[in-house]
């Protein structure tokens, strides 16, 4: 291209010059093309989902000047369909990043070394540390956990606060963990209620473990499942995980937390560039996570209850959520299970 320029710059005169360069600065300015092939493991409407797929739409205008980000993705896929997926968008040799939004290590093992210019990424406890071109990501909530485990032990009435986890999972027991010492940092007679549905979705059951948990005494219960009709139904206060979900019980869910792949997503798109640029890839053993003072986490608003909660106990959350900003509070990473 260059020495075309300039040829044709010496036929058109100085004109001709300063508009062939500005041609060539155009040129050279055009965003490099990175497209994404994700594998889901849940519906799209569920957060998990839902949270990565807004990041998405959220960087892609960002980084617009220099890469032209799109993306597709599948509808829940596990085992041989995943893997059978995944070969196709690697031998299609249309795709940079081949996402599985999950528990995928399995798969990627057997694709890995095969594709060794495309960049897989996995997310979540479960899967295993490949390294290579192989990048694992993590999701610790367990800082805004911190802080609606202050808000339940402020606002429970019984001294009894429940929590409805999906499995004892590592990236869940730090949750429940971190949201007990909350509580107990304002309240050290607190009691709690917490149980495990041993599934990812089943909401149905969800709802049976929260009722028992309420019968037993909990006023404020932490639903790591999407179903809020026993907090709605005993007027009680509860918390949501992953997104903010008020609008589906807004009388209920006086806050979440929220999860924001958007550090996440950056990070990978600048390993993926030094790729490109002739770097090796470096795929991370450990789970890389951000945390809240990176914007990898954070609570929700308040909404409807912002008028509910005492003026006090707000200002102590924000108070608190500053001190874990600034780094001035760290809320330590405990992944014991909670009995």
């Amino acid at each position: 291209m260059a020495p075309n320029i300039t040829r044709r710059a010496a036929l058109l005169g100085s004109a001709g010059a300063i508009l062939l360069a500005g041609f060539a600065r155009t040129f050279a300015a055009e965003p490099t093309k990175l497209k994404i092939a994700i594998i889901m493991e849940s519906r799209v409407d569920v957060g998990w989902c839902s949270t990565l797929l807004d990041s998405l739409n959220k960087i892609k205008g960002e980084i617009a000047p220099t890469v032209d980000l799109s993306w597709e993705y599948t509808d829940p896929l596990w085992n041989e369909d995943a893997e059978n997926a995944m070969r196709l968008y690697a031998e299609s040799g249309e795709y940079d990043i081949i996402w599985g939004h999950g528990r995928y290590s399995d798969q990627i093992k057997k694709l890995n070394t095969e594709f060794p210019d495309i960049m897989f990424v996995v997310a979540g406890s479960g899967n295993a540390p490949i390294g290579a071109n192989q990048y694992w990501l993590y999701k610790r909530l367990h800082e805004p956990s911190y802080l609606l485990g202050m808000l339940a032990g402020r606002t429970t009435k019984s001294g009894v606060i429940g929590l409805v986890g999906t499995f004892a999972a590592d990236d869940v027991n730090d949750q429940i963990n971190a949201y007990l010492e909350g509580a107990r940092s304002v309240r050290s007679d607190i009691q709690h209620r917490v149980s495990f549905i041993g599934s990812w979705s089943d909401n149905a059951l969800a709802a049976e473990h929260a009722n028992v948990q309420i019968a037993s005494g909990a006023d404020v219960v932490f639903m790591l499942t999407d179903n809020f009709k026993p907090c709605e139904e005993h007027n009680i206060m509860c918390f949501a995980n992953i997104s903010d979900q008020s609008k589906n019980a807004p009388t209920a869910l006086a806050s979440s937390a929220v999860i924001n792949w958007e550090p996440d997503l950056k990070w990978l798109v600048g390993e993926w560039q030094k790729h490109k640029a002739g770097g090796q890839f470096s795929g991370n053993a450990e789970p890389k996570w951000f945390s809240m003072a990176d914007g990898g986490t954070d609570i929700a608003p308040f909404h409807e209850f912002e008028a509910k909660l005492p003026d006090a106990v707000k200002q102590e959350i924000a108070a608190t959520r500053q001190k874990i900003l600034s780094r001035e509070l760290v809320v330590a990473v405990n992944t014991a299970e909670v009995k």
